[in-house]
């Protein structure tokens, strides 16, 4: 008997809103013109090749808290209707010193139920965490975080992406300097996790895995390495945190309006 193969059809979605802090806005992708591209330009790059008239608006901002973002983007994002929103929060406020994990579940819980009647597909994340001293610190408030992301996710038919349990994304060579912002090669990373995960053929389906192992940096290397990072991103990111500054105060959207979106080379290519 002859055998008949099926493929699976490529989804249809016409429009990409990304809502969230300065994982989403693309820190530290960085471009030649001083910009920052990051995942959601990339996936949109990816959505508008294979879809004409393709639509994308990115409403994230560095620096947001979970409040920020429920108060300043959601309602923004809802009204826009799109076909996918994604939706990464409050990673922010489990770093601060004082993190009530009680209002940060109820914020995130009052962002998904305001998102979730109103687009195609509500994306969530489980945000990557890099090895180290910094994320043992805080991988409990972290992980209750990413529980309530999940039972969300089950409650109200949004997909998780995983990139917590990503070992590739765990690996230190895939972060900035700064230690907080994913590389280029990161952010390459998680836009591929996100396609696959709305269902488009995979590309790299080894992204989960880490690059290939390298000689460590030698001890001076790394001291040299560590004292850098404190003068030129540690001390100033406690400055800010003692001032109840952000790095994101006074900055608008990165791309605040859902318009057409044409995958350029330099923005949105993989």
């Amino acid at each position: 008997m002859e055998t008949t193969h099926t493929t699976q059809p490529r989804p249809t979605h016409t429009s990409l809103v990304a809502v969230g802090d300065s994982f989403t806005e693309g820190m530290s992708d960085l471009l030649p013109d001083g910009t920052y591209r990051g995942w959601a330009d990339l996936l949109a790059g990816r959505m508008a090749a294979v879809t004409p008239g393709f639509r994308y608006a990115n409403l994230a901002v560095r620096g947001k808290l979970i409040r920020q973002i429920v108060d300043e983007q959601v309602d923004v994002a809802a009204a826009m209707r799109a076909d996918v929103v994604t939706l990464v929060g409050g990673l922010n406020d489990t770093l601060r010193p004082k993190c009530d994990m009680g209002q940060v579940r109820g914020l995130l819980t009052e962002a998904v139920e305001r998102l979730a009647p109103h687009c195609g597909q509500l994306v969530l994340m489980r945000s990557p965490g890099r090895q180290g001293p910094v994320l043992e610190r805080f991988r409990p408030r972290m992980e209750a975080l990413f529980d309530c992301i999940d039972e969300l996710a089950e409650k109200h038919g949004a997909v998780v992406v995983d990139l917590y349990g990503a070992p590739a994304l765990g690996d230190p060579r895939l972060w900035d300097v700064d230690r907080l912002h994913l590389t280029a090669e990161g952010h390459r990373r998680v836009a591929e996790a996100v396609w696959q995960t709305l269902g488009y053929p995979p590309e790299d389906p080894d992204w989960h895995l880490p690059p290939e192992a390298t000689l460590p940096p030698h001890w001076v290397a790394r001291r040299v390495a560590d004292v850098r990072f404190a003068r030129r991103h540690l001390l100033p990111w406690i400055g800010r945190r003692l001032t109840g500054r952000s790095s994101g105060d006074g900055l608008p959207p990165k791309r605040p309006e859902l318009l057409p979106y044409d995958g350029d080379p330099l923005h949105g290519a993989l």
